[in-house]
């Protein structure tokens, strides 16, 4: 699924404009986004969870050359899903 499938459903279902379906999907996105950049926990309950996971720094290397290269530590984001959601996927 697509976000322009997501939506559309949206649209569908909530008998909302395509248009405005979108704007609704962009502002969750928008704030799940600026939350994880704070550094918060964004929680759906019976969805799951977001959140940022800190990757110490490595050693890589360049796959072309075999080169070493040093890759800085960094924040990546991390989805944990909830028990419903695990549930009604493992259930089809």
């Amino acid at each position: 699924m697509t976000k322009a499938d997501l939506v559309e459903q949206i649209a569908d279902n909530v008998a909302l404009s395509k248009k405005d379906s979108e704007v609704v999907v962009n502002a969750v996105f928008r704030c799940i986004i600026d939350a994880l950049a704070e550094g918060d926990k964004v929680e759906l309950r019976g969805f799951g969870s977001f959140r940022t996971r800190k990757r110490e720094s490595r050693v890589g290397r360049n796959p072309k050359t075999g080169d070493r290269v040093d890759v800085p530590d960094k924040h990546v984001p991390f989805f944990k899903p909830g028990k419903n959601l695990k549930n009604l996927v493992n259930s089809e």
